[in-house]
């Protein structure tokens, strides 16, 4: 057959939107050299550690007082539906996928490696910056407990940001007499230092913490019932106020709030240290979002029963509502001490899950190989663990817990509507793949409103937020371009020898590169997929970004040319 030229841009989209092959992800993720020490209460447990934490201790106030009044319940029940949407999707491909990328690796495997990148380089705006929110919260609330137990103030010092977020004018302004928040540096570092050591010591301490959050949760919503002043719910929806409160402040109000439910999807990316990850991972992100959807409306719902919205915008308003009422000095405690654990765990699993982002992609060449590398006693990412927690220290020392908790959110929605989009893509070109677990109603009835409803709720949040956004993408494409697309193993092989992979000490690695199957035949080809025209021509392996035009390569390979995915082998 004549070869035929194929137009430059044709062939750069063909490479950014090439496919990891699903054998091989799933061999890798077999053969791992991680332990495999979590099961089905260890999951559910991460998953609870992870959500429950700011989204009640910290963010149900600031959303009820800058967005949505009381109707910060209904905030609250939309972000648990849309949410829970997400989580059966999630669920199936965790349950198909059982690897330590998550979202990413499910992206990389469904859309392409340039989707791939995008989701990747937006897990680390959501779990990096998650952690710094958690740990701004935490200081909140360690300030106050020791004012409440030992009467000692520290100083605003060293315990508060030097900005802060206004949200009418939507800038920032300078804190006076604030320069750093050392206690939210002190407690990321301190488990920076814990995830190091190993996943079971994480695991312990991620157990103990659940138990005693859950039950000063519990303390709180019976204990502080009886102060409940139903004048406070009126009126339920404040009316608009510039960018806050109406209809539109509800909405608002639940891409706030969308932080606090993004616990379930840190969950996956402890697949390859779960026991058995098909079935164990759909129970850890359903039963754990189920569990503290209806603790955040139970909570949300006797917080603004017992003082009004518009004194709940402060970083620690549990035990802020509980001041205007007498005889609540230990059970203001409690709570203190309850989230103080509960934070802590929530930073302990963000910062659990965003250097298994790190070490996914590394390994896929996507980061520098030194982010792929576990630690040789350990087993653990140690690298992308310890510059993990160094960045998310300085953004927690410098950084307000509003501005940070709208980054995350819009980071987390995005990561929704891909993941659900995945789920309908991997049912065509994956449907005889072993799942564990499978979305009810198809292919469509879950995973479409699950996209369409994360990207209104994304459209919908402040300017500013979105240009963060925008920008931070910005700066994960240019990544991509000098590094990830020079040096991807599916794009590249040629770059990784096996002494190249046999740097990652793991014989999974080893074993699936080399075993590629042969080269399809173009009838082979033919006889898969129903296409109008094939052209067997050199693969393009690698392009020079500079001039869009492909360097020297030396392998051969089919593509379809009515479809955006090329069929890569070795």
């Amino acid at each position: 057959m004549a070869e035929q030229v194929v137009p430059w841009w044709k062939r750069l989209y063909f490479r950014v939107a090439a496919r990891k092959p699903l054998d091989q992800i799933l061999r890798e993720g077999n053969k791992t050299q991680m332990k495999r020490a979590l099961g089905r209460i260890d999951l559910i447990a991460i998953g609870i550690g992870a959500i429950v934490g700011t989204g009640i201790f910290v963010l149900t106030g600031i959303a009820a007082a800058e967005n949505a009044g009381p109707a910060v319940i209904v905030s609250f029940l939309i972000a648990g539906v849309v949410s829970g949407l997400s989580a059966f999707s999630y669920s199936e491909m965790a349950s198909m996928v059982p690897i330590s990328g998550s979202a990413y690796t499910y992206t990389y495997a469904t859309m392409g490696e340039l989707l791939g990148w995008i989701i990747g380089w937006d897990l680390i705006l959501e779990y990096l910056v998650g952690a710094a929110t958690v740990a701004v919260g935490w200081s909140a609330y360690v300030v106050t407990f020791f004012k409440d137990v030992f009467s000692v103030e520290f100083t605003r010092k060293t315990t508060q940001a030097p900005v802060l977020w206004d949200n009418d004018a939507l800038a920032f302004k300078v804190n006076h007499g604030a320069y750093i928040n050392l206690p939210a540096i002190f407690v990321t570092l301190l488990v920076t230092a814990l995830l190091i050591f190993g996943i079971k010591q994480a695991t312990w301490v991620n157990r103990v913490v659940v138990v005693v959050k859950l039950i000063v949760i519990l303390l709180f919503i019976f204990g502080a019932c009886k102060y409940v002043d139903r004048s406070n719910y009126t009126p339920f929806v404040p009316p608009r106020e510039g960018n806050s409160f109406g209809v539109k402040g509800v909405f608002k109000g639940t891409q706030r709030v969308f932080f606090a439910y993004i616990g379930f999807d840190a969950v996956s990316t402890a697949a390859q240290e779960a026991k058995d990850p098909q079935k164990d991972l759909p129970w850890g992100i359903c039963a754990s979002l189920a569990i503290c959807t209806v603790l955040y409306i139970a909570v949300s719902t006797v917080l603004c029963g017992i003082a009004s919205y518009k004194d709940l915008g402060v970083a620690s308003p549990l035990t802020h509502a509980l001041e205007f009422h007498d005889n609540t000095r230990w059970l203001r405690i409690l709570i203190e001490l309850g989230a103080i654990c509960g934070l802590t765990s929530v930073i302990l699993i963000m910062l659990l899950a965003q250097p298994r982002i790190f070490f996914a992609m590394a390994r896929d060449g996507l980061f520098p190989r030194i982010f792929g590398r576990l630690h040789h006693r350990f087993k653990t990412p140690y690298v992308p663990t310890i510059v993990s927690g160094v960045v998310c220290a300085v953004l927690a020392g410098v950084l307000p817990v509003d501005i940070l908790g709208d980054m995350t959110s819009v980071g987390t929605l995005l990561a929704f509507f891909l993941v659900n989009i995945g789920v309908i893509i991997m049912r065509y070109i994956h449907p005889e793949a072993q799942r564990g677990f499978t979305v009810p109603g198809g292919p469509f009835l879950i995973p479409i409103p699950g996209a369409a409803i994360a990207l209104v709720i994304l459209v919908l949040s402040d300017g500013p937020t979105i240009y963060r956004l925008f920008i931070w993408l910005a700066i994960g494409l240019l990544v991509y371009a000098v590094y990830g697309f020079r040096y991807s193993r599916v794009g590249n092989p040629e770059k990784w020898s096996e002494e190249d992979i046999a740097y990652f000490q793991d014989a999974g690695m080893l074993e699936s590169d080399s075993e590629y199957p042969e080269k399809q035949t173009l009838e082979s080809v033919r006889s898969k997929h129903t296409v109008t025209s094939v052209v067997e021509m050199p693969e393009p392996r690698h392009f020079d970004v500079s001039s869009g035009g492909p360097n020297s390569y030396s392998h051969t390979g089919v593509y379809e040319l009515d479809s955006p995915y090329p069929v890569y082998h070795k």
